[in-house]
């Protein structure tokens, strides 16, 4: 066999695998419940409640033209719209950042491919996104009784988006082992930058001197107008944003996974 079927074979092996801890990870989160996979669907809907009542109804605020009308339900899809990708985002590289350290006996396995461990919890808050971004494209197809082709082109957002969570996943999972603050630190984080990303306001109530800041240094902004421009309006209006927001994804990505092989041979020692 060649060196390079070799290669291949064992990158197999790893997909292989990296399928198989998803699927376990997945189905060991809600094992036992009566809802089981429902769960993270209901999670989303309640938050999506909970911000369109205090967002569209208490404060009133308004959405920029869309071919939708001017309602709360509208402004319910549209929230969602940026809910699913940073509810997955947030979801699955804070739980990364306790993936090693949860992990001790896989860890001390000489064998054992560390480095897709900081993967299992992002695909799998991943997948569980598709459940709330299934249900929104089905209540957009009910209430404007048409969906968009540049559906087509979410994808291609996704690979954005998983890079971007897998590469600060990478970061916060090597980092955790030699500090333990980390996860605790990135709740406050997580709350500060939820607040600072368009996600329950429009991007046009940022000051403009700001707005363009916001969207070049912030790869979530540019995601979650992305997801709105191609479920909701049909057309690419941040082209810019998103090329931007792609090459900082990789830039976290390839800087995460470097840092984490640095570190990995040292995981053991400390664990």
């Amino acid at each position: 066999m060649s060196q390079r079927s070799l290669l291949d074979e064992q990158q197999l092996i790893k997909l292989n695998l990296l399928k198989t801890l998803v699927q376990r990870d997945l189905a060991a989160r809600y094992k036992g419940s009566v809802l089981g996979n429902l769960w993270p669907l209901l999670n989303q809907l309640s938050q999506l409640l909970i911000y369109t009542y205090v967002f569209s109804i208490i404060l009133k605020v308004r959405l920029p033209a869309t071919n939708l009308p001017e309602n709360s339900f509208t402004f319910g899809l549209w929230l969602f719209a940026g809910l699913v990708p940073w509810i997955a985002f947030t979801t699955g590289f804070m739980q990364a950042a306790n993936v090693v350290v949860g992990q001790p006996n896989l860890v001390k396995k000489v064998v054992f491919p560390l480095s897709l461990l900081p993967l299992v919890p992002v695909l799998s808050a991943f997948i569980e996104s598709t459940f709330g971004l299934m249900a929104l494209i089905v209540m957009l197809a009910i209430s404007s009784d048409t969906l968009h082709p540049t559906l087509f082109l979410l994808p291609l957002v996704w690979v954005t988006q998983l890079l971007f969570t897998a590469g600060l996943g990478y970061l916060t999972a090597g980092f955790t082992v030699f500090l333990r603050d980390i996860p605790q630190s990135l709740i406050v984080l997580v709350n500060l930058w939820f607040y600072l990303t368009p996600i329950c306001y429009p991007a046009t109530v940022i000051p403009e001197q700001w707005r363009e800041l916001v969207f070049w240094l912030n790869p979530m902004a540019a995601i979650a107008e992305t997801y709105r421009d191609i479920i909701l309006v049909g057309e690419i209006n941040h082209p810019g944003e998103w090329a931007v927001a792609t090459l900082i994804s990789l830039a976290i990505f390839g800087l995460g996974l470097w840092s984490y092989r640095r570190l990995r041979p040292a995981f053991a020692d400390v664990i």
